[in-house]
């Protein structure tokens, strides 16, 4: 007897529930706003019956419950015997909901169980018609097929002699020709994969007598988002439609029945059927009996789903690498050696490419962050009592994936801030003169080597003087102080542990607990973030990101005998300044940079490193770094140059030393530490 190991499917078990809730989720979102729409309806249905039978066969039963009783209620719903109301909308939200409990019990580790028993009762409520009234229920199956078919298709050009001759005789034997169109979905990522499946699944149920766009431009994914195939089968066209619909991906099958006397009388239906002879009979038979190329010939993907575990293992080899490199072309400029220098050089462009094609294999759309979201303000809007539209853009915006998996909570964090604090009630709203919708928008895109996320809200905007009252209760400045700050220091206010103006706790904000959380997770992702806003119109958070945190430019530079490095994204200029323009402000040492007053750090006193001689120059070596709109001068005693360095952390005996992000092994096999700018700031 033959028994299904299905641990080596659990993987793949997990990723399609995943990618299949997901799109339930923004299906249910849009059916919410569109509660006629059949179509919506349809992929929905068809991402439940995929996990059905996934689930089924993994032995995870009450997933496949669950998933069985929603089918029902949508297969009724896609039948337009019962319609959708807002009590079933949300009985089938709670249903997503608990079916995303037991995939991610299973993620970690769980047997996927869970008492269902109360949305099976509700959801077969719903199918026998308690809890809403029936529709029209005397359209069949076999008439919604027909009311999706395609017309004004002149297959005598689309055919030649030959394959019309096939489909003739075909249909003469009792076979079905039919003429199928397959659409996918528009973020389908493995196009070439999917018209495989689309293959295999008619494989014995018939004949391809023609695919459009050809099988070579389908293998080579030359087409956009549908193609269409003739096919001769003695099933009938409900069968193969409802089995190209269990396929992933695939959203639409639509399917004509392929009738040349459609548009003719008997004679000139006759006109369009060739004389056939024997031999030409012959290899009309030989070609029913036999597969058509079309249709056995593979079709492979052009993309393979790797574990990031080896990418990351790929990443740590290659920036051992690059460390070499290092060490080689140090070696190289010592030796002098002509052809030693010239195969250096090109093994560092060689590594360069190597290292951009890594780069990009861990960057991942942020898309997979943002598509969690809509359905989270759905749900808390609703709590709120708020109307709220959110706009998306720039979901294809690309990061490490190191940085997609931290930024998630800092982002759930802000748009909960927005919706609780930002937006407005609808009555309130509309007294100002605004729309009692409101608006919250999530942007995401690409400046230089870096990523901004921006979260902008048409709310109430921010109070300057609520938050510095708050602040001046709290000590944590006087009054002198919040008449000195500029309104971008007075909001980062907002970022300080336990601060909050909101006058009622509630679930969703008001404890004082946030958005620190939200800023110190940017800092360790070496990011920052920033806040705009203007009082009774809007307010705007942006969140800057670098593109990767493995391996870094960075500025290295000398303190006596200790070598450091500065990241470059912190750092605005180098320079030297003779020791008369620096002065002294209230005991702290800054210099005139551009027309700002900008205090100096002493890295030698910071780190308190030893200094065998002294040094007696005229001029001081100064790095002005920024954080935010703050800047600080860092002085060193020399610069060593520019240097792509890869970032290493200190390990769990060293877990936090002030002002030191990790380290780097340099070309000469010294360990350089990387400087925190933020830290010293402030």
């Amino acid at each position: 007897m033959f028994v299904l190991d299905t641990n080596q499917y659990l993987d793949m078990f997990i990723d399609e529930s995943k990618e299949h809730l997901q799109a339930m989720n923004e299906s249910l979102l849009q059916l919410e706003q569109n509660p006629k729409n059949i179509d919506i309806v349809k992929d929905i249905f068809r991402s439940a019956h995929t996990i059905k039978g996934m689930s089924a066969t993994m032995g995870f039963e009450d997933i496949a419950n669950l998933t069985h009783e929603l089918e029902n209620v949508l297969d009724q719903v896609r039948n337009e015997i019962i319609e959708i109301t807002p009590e079933m909308m949300d009985i089938i939200f709670q249903s997503v909901d608990i079916l995303e409990g037991m995939v991610y019990s299973i993620i970690e580790g769980s047997d996927g169980k869970a008492d269902v028993k109360h949305l099976v009762n509700k959801l077969k409520a719903i199918a026998s018609g308690v809890i809403v009234a029936p529709a029209n229920n005397n359209t069949s199956k076999e008439e919604i097929i027909e009311s999706t078919n395609l017309s004004g298709i002149n297959y005598n050009d689309l055919l030649d002699e030959y394959q019309k001759t096939v489909i003739m005789q075909s249909k003469s034997a009792g076979h079905n020709a039919l003429y199928i169109t397959v659409i996918l979905s528009k973020d389908c990522m493995l196009k070439a994969a999917r018209v495989f499946m689309v293959f295999d699944a008619l494989e014995g149920l018939g004949e391809v007598i023609l695919s459009q766009p050809t099988v070579e431009e389908l293998e080579d994914e030359k087409f956009e988002q549908q193609f269409q195939i003739i096919f001769v089968t003695k099933e009938d066209s409900t069968t193969i439609q409802n089995k190209l619909l269990n396929i992933s991906e695939v959203t639409t099958v639509e399917v004509d029945i392929i009738d040349f006397n459609a548009s003719t009388d008997k004679q000139s239906a006759n006109q369009l059927t060739p004389e056939v002879d024997a031999n030409q009979q012959q290899d009309i038979t030989k070609a029913q009996e036999t597969k058509q190329t079309t249709k056995s010939k593979p079709i492979s993907s052009k993309t393979i789903r790797v574990d990031i575990e080896r990418l990351d293992v790929l990443m740590n080899l290659f920036s051992e690498l690059v460390i070499d490199r290092g060490r080689l072309e140090q070696i190289a400029r010592e030796l002098g050696h002509s052809e030693l220098v010239e195969s250096v050089e090109h093994m560092s462009r060689i590594s360069g490419d190597l290292q951009n094609l890594i780069l990009n294999m861990r960057m991942v759309p942020i898309e997979q962050v943002f598509n969690r979201f809509p359905r989270m303000v759905r749900d808390l809007s609703k709590e709120l009592n708020k109307k709220v539209e959110l706009d998306i853009r720039g979901a294809e915006t690309e990061l490490d994936r190191t940085v997609i998996d931290e930024i998630g909570d800092p982002l759930v964090h802000l748009l909960r801030n927005s919706l609780d604090h930002g937006l407005e009630l609808p009555e309130e709203r509309t007294k100002k003169g605004k729309s009692a919708t409101g608006t919250i928008q999530l942007h995401a895109y690409h400046s230089g080597n870096h990523v901004f996320i921006e979260i902008i809200d048409d709310g109430n905007g921010l109070d300057r003087e609520k938050i510095l009252q708050k602040s001046i209760e709290r000590g944590m400045l006087t009054e002198e102080q919040s008449n000195q700050l500029t309104d971008q220091q007075v909001y980062m206010l907002l970022f300080q542990a336990g601060f909050s103006t909101a006058k009622v706790v509630s679930d969703v904000s008001g404890r004082g607990v946030g958005l620190d959380v939200v800023k110190n997770k940017i800092e360790a992702l070496s990011g920052q973030v920033h806040i705009e806003s203007k009082l009774g119109e809007y307010t705007k958070f942006q969140i800057e990101l670098p593109l990767t945190l493995s391996i870094i430019q960075s500025m290295l530079v000398k303190i006596s005998e200790e070598k450091y490095a500065i990241p470059l994204t912190s750092i605005i200029e180098t320079a030297v300044f003779p020791k008369k323009d620096i002065h002294y402000v209230q005991g702290q040492t800054v210099i005139d940079f551009r027309g700002h007053i900008v205090p100096l750090v002493s890295l030698e006193k910071v780190f308190n490193i030893p200094r065998k001689e002294e040094i007696n120059d005229d001029e001081v070596s100064v790095i002005v770094v920024k954080k935010g709109d703050k800047l600080a001068g860092l002085i060193v005693d020399e610069f060593i140059g520019q240097q792509e360095i890869v970032l290493k952390n200190l390990g769990t005996y060293l877990p936090s030393v002030f002002a030191i992000s990790g380290a780097t092994i340099l070309g000469d096999g010294q360990v350089a530490l990387i400087i925190d700018c933020n830290a010293l700031i402030r």
